[in-house]
């Protein structure tokens, strides 16, 4: 009975990505062509805080923001810097997360942080044609799509989890699809959406 005993004991420490997948989610067009930028999202069970291995900068740079599509945990700090030799104006208006960061100029930064879960749309009161977004998550299983449409998101739990990819110019009730995917203890789960994108608003050069 102790070696029985002993044995739950050490079960119980090993972690949960030991039942763990991963999961492969590609955005495509109907005629096969990848769609990059997309937030792909899977509701699954997790503790501890939230990191990405990403930064979490959403710059000024070249007269536009990059990146144009940033995932950022709920509770972040998200840094704001002006690469520019412009000043800029960065503001939305988002329920998500309201906000308004006034003038300011090169090499100068300002910090946001984000303490609800959603999308946030950002625009510059300066430069009409700056458009990028933030999505804040309460989920450490997220990724952007890649160029090839492709996101990969490791060590997900086993089990069947509502997987949403979003794009901000998806043709879709509330610009993203849905799926249950069923992921495996060991190995890789794979999930193909097809969708198409609305054309993005003008943007003016300067």
């Amino acid at each position: 009975m102790r070696r029985i005993g002993v044995l739950i004991a050490v079960l119980m420490l090993v972690p949960l990505r030991a039942w763990a997948g991963d999961v492969v989610v590609a955005l495509t067009t109907g005629q096969g062509r990848p769609i990059p930028d997309a937030v792909v999202t899977i509701e699954a069970p997790h503790s501890g805080p939230i990191r990405f291995a990403w930064p979490l900068v959403m710059a000024q740079q070249n007269l536009q923001f990059d990146p144009f599509v940033l995932i950022a945990p709920l509770g972040a700090d998200v840094s704001f810097p002006n690469r520019d030799s412009v000043r800029h104006h960065v503001y939305s208006f988002s329920p998500a997360k309201p906000f308004e960061l006034k003038l300011y100029g090169q090499d100068q930064t300002r910090v946001v942080h984000f303490d609800k879960p959603g999308v946030v749309s950002l625009g510059c009161n300066i430069h009409d044609n700056m458009v990028a977004f933030i999505v804040v998550v309460d989920t450490p299983y997220a990724a952007k799509t890649d160029a090839s449409g492709q996101a990969v998101i490791h060590g997900v739990p086993a089990g069947a989890w509502p997987v949403r990819v979003w794009h901000p110019y998806l043709r879709a009730p509330g610009s993203a699809l849905a799926a249950t995917l069923a992921v495996p203890a060991a190995g890789a789960a794979r999930q193909v959406f097809h969708g198409e994108l609305r054309a993005p608003p003008p943007r003016r050069s300067y």
